[in-house]
């Protein structure tokens, strides 16, 4: 099997093409390329990997061309340079490096605040120019001054360590801030209006969403405390630049602080020029340690993706750890396998599909099977839609999915049951693994059976009677149809029952109605796996 091949298209650290090639995977180092549009899209079809920081734009029509692409990794936090949904569609992972510039980031935010409180810039700027201003700089004390923090995540959580350190009193609003982190933090948890009513200096630290993009909008800023002042090292789109600026200029706001901005690169904007404003260009991550951090992170990442199936910090899909991986394979490999088998026997619109989890399996990272389950069900309907993909194709659709984890309860250490319910009917398929790798059909329909899932099989549904599996060999061997084995189960003597006939050869659709008069046959049904 040929070496994965990873491409480079910005300047990354010498340390991670390193660590791709000792890993044993094809590396190429272009780290002007992605400045170049039409340049990758010519050649990212190539790659297995992409490596990338803030330069390249991963935009759709770049990931129409990456027809091999199987992971996106920025190394750095925001993926704002990244169409995730482009990527999930395609079934590409998309990872970042959330922790490996957490530190320098946090610092940045600290090094502002001091900055704006002391006037250091404009200071600075005065002195060297030959000027004496002693008393035009009168600055305020970080001590016991009420920070508040939007945001108290990774970084926020760093810059309340910090403050606290520096003895602020620190209020936070996070609606993820558990009150037993906060009272670790050493912080208030508070809501939003009340941070704005309270605080004399904010910092955000959140990231880029629908919900906190403009969190301070230009009603919000007018709720703050007068004199506050105003930090932002996290994105650029979480405030109202226009509105701050007016702020500034009435003296509602004393100062603000901003390493980033709605348009980038910062070549104009409403607040530059403002005495009472300081402005640097993105430089949150920009340290030595930062910098090696996020390339050597984002490098080992990729390469246990590539080599052993491992996920870390994807954006778009569970994370699956490099011991996980193994065991959860042949997992992923039956709950596909499952949706398979349920989706190739549904023909009505869905309505939830239920997966049950029990035994050791109900203790495995059920979000990665689940996705597997619900691309295979979806499979037969949507012939190019992938296990990263499947969740929010079927959500687009309306389609509700339920998880339940469980104790073992039956005989099996694993077992996974599917639930497909539709307008006309509820089907239930459910499997496990036997021999550590091999997929197992074990019940349909509530019907006991024991089947190994083959690449081609017959599905028949019967009335229980004699001379029904002799006239169903007869019929499959006149018509030079190999069986490879049969399974049959029913629900008692005589009553309902189910034949699953793993066979070597295509079933013609004549074939499946000769078979479809036999009878006792309610209904038959070729599969492939």
């Amino acid at each position: 099997m040929p070496a994965p091949k990873v491409l480079i298209s910005d300047a990354l650290s010498p340390a991670a093409v390193q660590i791709f090639k000792d890993r044993g995977i094809e590396v190429d180092f272009q780290p002007n390329l992605g400045k170049d549009k039409d340049k990758l899209a010519e050649i990212i079809g190539n790659y297995d990997g992409l490596a990338i920081r803030s330069a390249t734009k991963v935009t759709s029509a770049i990931l129409a061309k990456a027809t091999n692409l199987k992971v996106v990794g920025r190394a750095g936090i925001g993926v704002d340079n990244v169409d995730i949904p482009s990527a999930t569609a395609r079934g590409v992972i998309v990872m970042n490096t959330p922790f490996g510039n957490s530190i320098t980031t946090a610092e940045h935010a600290i090094a502002m605040m001091f900055a704006l409180a002391r006037e250091i810039p404009a200071a600075d700027a005065s002195t060297q120019a030959g000027k004496w201003e002693k008393n035009r700089f009168m600055g305020v004390e970080i001590t016991n001054k009420v920070l508040g923090i939007i945001g108290c995540g990774n970084i926020g959580s760093i810059v309340a360590d910090r403050a606290v350190g520096l003895k602020m009193r620190v209020i936070a609003f996070d609606p993820f801030l558990s009150a037993e982190r906060a009272l670790e933090l050493g912080v208030e948890k508070v809501e939003l209006e009340d941070l704005l009513a309270r605080a004399e200096i904010i910092t955000l630290h959140t990231p880029m969403t629908p919900q906190t993009r403009n969190i301070l909008s230009r009603e919000a800023l007018a709720k703050t405390r007068k004199g506050v002042r105003i930090i932002n090292c996290a994105r650029g789109g979480l405030l109202d630049e226009e509105a701050l600026a007016e702020l500034l200029k009435s003296g509602h706001v004393s100062g603000a602080a901003l390493d980033v901005f709605v348009e980038e690169p910062a070549n104009a904007n409403p607040l530059f020029g403002l005495p009472n404003v300081v402005c640097t260009p993105h430089l949150g991550a920009s340290t030595t340690e930062a910098q090696e951090n996020v390339a050597l992170q984002v490098a080992e990442q990729m390469s246990d993706y590539l080599l052993r199936g491992a996920i870390s910090n994807a954006v778009n899909f569970p994370s699956i750890t490099a011991e996980e991986a193994p065991r959860l394979k042949p997992f992923i490999s039956l709950a596909e396998k499952l949706g398979s088998f349920a989706g190739q026997l549904t023909e009505t619109d869905i309505k939830t599909i239920r997966i049950i989890y029990e035994g050791d399996v109900a203790h495995m990272k059920i979000k990665a099977l689940t996705s597997a389950a619900v691309a295979g069900l979806l499979r037969p309907m949507l012939a190019d839609i992938n296990i990263v993909a499947a969740p929010s194709v079927a959500r687009e659709r309306g389609i509700v999915i339920e998880e339940t984890t469980r104790e073992k309860t039956g005989d099996h250490d694993s077992l996974i049951t599917l639930e497909v319910e539709t307008e006309a009917l509820t089907r239930a398929v459910a499997g496990t693994i036997i021999a550590g790798t091999k997929p197992r059909i074990v019940q349909i329909k509530g019907i006991n059976v024991e089947a190994d899932l083959l690449p081609r099989m017959l599905y028949i549904t019967n009335h229980d009677r004699p001379g029904f599996i002799g006239r169903i060999g007869t019929v499959l061997g006149e018509n030079g149809i190999n069986i490879a084995h049969m399974q049959f189960g029913r629900d008692f003597e005589g009553g309902n029952a189910i034949a699953l006939v793993g066979i070597d050869q295509a079933v013609s659709e004549p074939l499946l109605k000769e078979i479809n008069t036999i009878p006792n046959v309610v209904q038959v049904k070729a599969l492939t796996f």
